[in-house]
């Protein structure tokens, strides 16, 4: 069984150690202090076991505010890095205020050399993540 990083009602966490991944899932428009929680165990995850790769599972996730956002951009993302993340998947329901929040965190994540891809399906972002494992190992 793969072990939670973190869970709460607005978001979870799930370590797949075979990939090295952490796979966040949010359900809701969590609080500032909620936003910044499961990042904050993931990083702290991160520290004890190896972890490359990261998919976010955004599609049921509520709107974010501007400050949650650009926590994301100035802290989040250079400890992301630092932490030796390489690969992030994000999956997107694709509505109009959602790829507007993406657009701007992508524009933060390509200052660091995380390769990052929006999917619409989880299981095709598991698939690119898995390409990537594959190239590491080889």
């Amino acid at each position: 069984m793969n072990p939670k990083v973190f869970e709460a009602p607005y978001a979870s966490v799930t370590y797949y150690p075979e990939k090295r991944l952490l796979v966040l899932i949010w359900d809701g428009s969590p609080s500032t202090e909620e936003y910044k929680k499961p990042f904050m165990a993931m990083l702290e995850y991160g520290r004890k076991y190896p972890v490359d790769c990261m998919l976010s599972d955004i599609s049921r996730q509520g709107v974010i505010s501007p400050d949650n956002r650009k926590w994301f951009e100035k802290e989040m993302m250079p400890l992301a890095a630092q932490a030796g993340l390489r690969r992030a998947a994000i999956v997107t329901n694709g509505n109009a205020f959602k790829l507007y929040y993406i657009n701007l965190i992508l524009g933060a994540v390509n200052k660091f050399s995380i390769t990052t891809k929006l999917f619409n399906k989880q299981n095709e972002a598991l698939e690119w993540l898995d390409h990537f494992r594959v190239e590491v190992n080889s």
